[in-house]
């Protein structure tokens, strides 16, 4: 049976995997500056995780959310002690995409109203109200289309205001770095304002962490380095580093009820050993602090670099803009130089995603690739 073809797929077959490292059936090693979308964010076969993972299925994998599960409040407690997200509640489920729709269901029940603004370049998920609220009408359906959403221009405050005074406004969702869309970050006063409107017209600010989040942007949420208070905030990708995990931290305004939100697989055992293994580890190798350091390391390399036109994006979610399209770039650093990075829907956009443990000689093989790449291009031009 053939797979459905969905996926334009490099010629790599990875088997294997160490740290910030990993290896094709053939043995060849290449530099993992992407972490498959960001997800792995200790390191491939972290030996915490592993050892984690290992403990927990030799006892038991899986059992419903119909029986008591310790794990799920040690992961509750242990996420409120690192991100400092106090007196928030938890609900786990499966991915970023179930995340922002539990998200968006919930903001719905709290106020009444159905309507969601959302900005341009976003990118919230696949599901049905999620994708709705992502700025990419490729890859909305027609029956996902009968959402009502408004897509305003990031940075937009009048125009946040006035559909939020129209009062059919459940939520406004953001991502505080920008992802697929190309690492761009709202200011400081447009955050905060959104923020404070929300506040006033019965809205839910929903931060889109999915991405951005989990000591990715050099804290533990993005949203923390503005003063702003999310009424729910998702995550998911870095949650599990691989093991499919999701989640949505509840400001306590919001009151739950048996029934309101549901899942089969969401905080099983396994998943929430996965997500203990990350942030021990987060906690232990001062990972947040690591992704500062390097951050900043990475930055001043690029600075030196003069194709280099723009560089976005804050902590270990990065851009960097060229003033051409970037995807001959990428697969010579793949085939030629075996090394992992990723793109974005700005074309021009090359994007670094590293696990949370890189290193700065792995900052400096990247930096001599990509010269040599980008002399090699000039002597085609």
């Amino acid at each position: 049976m053939p797979l459905f073809d969905v996926y334009p797929l490099y010629n790599v077959t990875p088997v294997s995997g160490k740290d910030i490292l990993v290896y094709d059936n053939e043995g060849t090693e290449y530099l993992d500056l992407y972490g498959g979308h960001a997800v792995i964010s200790i390191g491939h076969a972290h030996p915490n995780y592993v050892e984690a993972i290992t403990n927990q299925v030799n006892t038991l994998g899986f059992y419903s959310n119909a029986i008591q599960n310790p794990l799920q409040k040690q992961l509750a407690d242990k996420i409120e002690a690192l991100s400092g997200c106090q007196d928030y509640e938890l609900f786990l489920c499966n991915s970023g995409a179930e995340a922002n729709e539990n998200a968006l269901k919930l903001a719905s029940f709290k106020t009444g109203k159905k309507r969601v603004v959302a900005f341009s370049n976003g990118f919230h998920g696949r599901t049905s109200a999620a994708v709705a609220a992502t700025d990419n009408k490729s890859i909305i359906a027609p029956i996902n289309a009968q959402q009502a959403v408004t897509i305003l221009p990031l940075n937009d405050v009048e125009g946040v205001k006035r559909e939020l005074e129209k009062g059919d406004v459940c939520a406004v969702i953001v991502e505080f770095i920008q992802g697929v869309g190309g690492l761009d970050q709202g200011t400081v006063e447009f955050f905060e304002q959104v923020d404070a409107l929300c506040k006033a017209n019965n809205t839910m600010f929903i931060a889109d962490e999915i991405q951005c989040g989990y000591g990715r942007s050099g804290k533990f949420f993005a949203f923390q380095h503005y003063n702003v208070t999310p009424d729910i905030i998702s995550l998911a990708k870095g949650m599990g580093n691989g093991f499919p995990i999701g989640g949505i931290l509840i400001h306590p305004d919001i009151e739950s009820k048996y029934g309101m939100l549901g899942t089969t697989f969401g905080g099983n055992h396994l998943a929430c050993a996965a997500g203990l293994a990350v942030l021990n580890t987060i906690e232990e190798e001062n990972l947040i602090e690591n992704t500062n350091n390097i951050s900043e390391y990475f930055i001043e390399k690029a600075k030196a670099v003069p194709q280099i036109k723009n560089i976005k994006g804050r902590g270990l979610m990065l851009g960097l803009e060229f003033d051409f399209e970037v995807g001959n770039i990428r697969k010579a650093l793949i085939y030629n130089h075996k090394i992992f990075t990723g793109g974005a829907s700005n074309k021009k956009l090359l994007r670094i995603l590293p696990p949370l443990t890189i290193k700065k000689e792995h900052v400096d093989q990247f930096f001599e690739a990509l010269k040599k790449v980008l002399e090699e291009i000039q002597e085609t031009v």
